[in-house]
Order: C-alpha cells, then structure tokens, then sequence
C-alpha cells in the first residue's frame, strides 16, 4: 500500500473514533481512555517513516485490541 494510501486509511479511522467520542456522551472512562490511547497509537503509526512490515502488523494488532475493549 502507498504511503499517501496508508495515512488517509489511518487519518479516515482516528475521523471516526474522533466522532464517536464526541456523539457518545455515555462512554465510561475506561472506553474514553481506549479510544484516546488507540487515536494515539494510530498517530504514531502514520508519523513513522520507514516502517517494516512486521513494525505495521504490530502497531495494527495493538489497535485491533484497543478497539475490541470497545466493541465488547
């Protein structure tokens, strides 16, 4: 996957996490800190250049996980 490919994928996801924080009043503070903690690690994600494949497979395994204690 291209770079420029890769960060709008990754910009698109952290739009919609953002819009779920913002219309979920509800949310507890555990589900608000996964949330933060997985826009956080998607940002990371992008601003590092030079990424091995194993480097994106890892970061993407910590979202996944991050977003299922959401999903629960």
């Amino acid at each position: 996957m291209s770079r420029l490919k890769q960060s709008q994928n990754i910009d698109r996801i952290i739009q919609c996490i953002n819009s779920i924080l913002e219309d979920r009043c509800s949310l507890s503070d555990s589900e608000h800190s996964s949330l933060n903690e997985t826009i956080a690690q998607l940002q990371i994600l992008k601003k590092k250049k030079g990424k091995t494949n194993k480097e994106i497979v890892n970061a993407t395994i910590k979202v996944v996980e991050l977003l299922s204690e959401y999903f629960k």
